[in-house]
């Protein structure tokens, strides 16, 4: 079919019409979203001219994302969540905060409720033999004090990209702690190394972003939310220096102050110090979180998790 059939005119008579926005009635932030996005979608149809078969192959698409639970999958490798992280940035910016630690993404793996420590804990379970990772820092405001009783709340992959609750069975909360700072703002634990991940094989995202051609891996790294009383949230990660994947991360979490440099230590002196009988890793990564100012927009996100069973 031709591009251009409809006139805006109609689209918009048309839009209006069906998001409600011609009544009194119902939520007035909601009609305002459904009216824009049903009106840049159909002019969007109609100047791709994007046929019957291709919309409805888009609503199967989207229906077999829900129903296989990977919405938090595609959102990311999309780059809608970078997105959403910039725009936050920018308006952090005017408002007038600054000096934090760069936020990035989440992702779709967090699990409320780990284990809390003070100061420093293990995370690992000890039935992974993949390299020993120790790493600390400490929590400062934008001012350079340290912050006392901050949580880090940490979880990552283990040496084969899974995380407990999901993938193969691994021990409840295995990687996911929270650690409360001590007196002078310091965090420690001790875990192993992460590994990259990529879609699951033969998964519905994995589908769209080889249709695209693009790949579906994630570079090795490390999420954390650090809170405390009185400060913004922080949402962030860290990423493995020398991974592959480091600057072509399929869900865009990479930033470049988010990459601290990764020690390998091989001295026996060392490793007999830290009560070891092999080489270990150790990462220094210090967090820098704002105050909370009034009228600045929110940084604690309401979305769906997983539950721990």
């Amino acid at each position: 079919m031709p591009m251009n059939l409809i006139s805006k005119t109609i689209i918009k008579e048309l839009a209006t019409k069906a998001s409600g926005l011609d009544n009194d009635q119902g939520n007035a932030r909601l009609k305002e979203i459904v009216n824009r996005l049903l009106y840049d979608l159909m002019i969007a149809i109609d100047e791709l001219d994007i046929s019957m078969d291709e919309f409805w192959a888009g609503v199967g698409y989207i229906g077999e994302v829900a129903k296989a639970n990977e919405l938090g999958l595609v959102v990311p490798g999309i780059a809608l969540e970078h997105f959403l992280d910039l725009r936050l940035d920018e308006a952090e910016r005017r408002a007038g905060l600054a000096g934090g630690t760069t936020r990035t993404i989440e992702g779709p793996l967090y699990v409320a409720g780990a284990p809390l420590a003070k100061g420093e804990t293990r995370l690992d379970d000890g039935t992974d033999d993949g390299e020993i990772l120790f790493m600390e820092g400490r929590v400062f405001d934008t001012a350079g004090n340290p912050i006392a009783g901050a949580i880090v709340d940490v979880w990552h992959a283990n040496s084969f990209g899974f995380y407990s609750f999901f993938g193969p069975q691994q021990s409840p909360y295995n990687l996911r702690r929270r650690i409360e700072t001590d007196r002078d703002g310091r965090y420690r634990f001790r875990s192993i190394m992460p590994s990259g991940y990529g879609c699951p094989p033969g998964s519905n995202t994995e589908t769209l972003l080889a249709k695209m051609g693009r790949h579906g891996q994630r570079p090795a790294h490390i999420h954390f939310f650090v809170t405390a009383p009185g400060h913004r949230q922080l949402t962030t990660q860290i990423n493995i220096d020398g991974d592959k994947y480091l600057h072509d991360d399929f869900a865009f979490g990479t930033r470049d102050d988010l990459i601290p440099p990764v020690e390998r230590v091989t001295d026996a002196a060392e490793i007999h110090k830290a009560g070891l009988n092999k080489p270990f890793v150790r990462i220094g990564f210090d967090f820098r979180i704002t105050r909370e100012v009034a009228g600045a927009p929110g940084t604690v996100v309401h979305r769906e998790h997983a539950v721990a069973a």
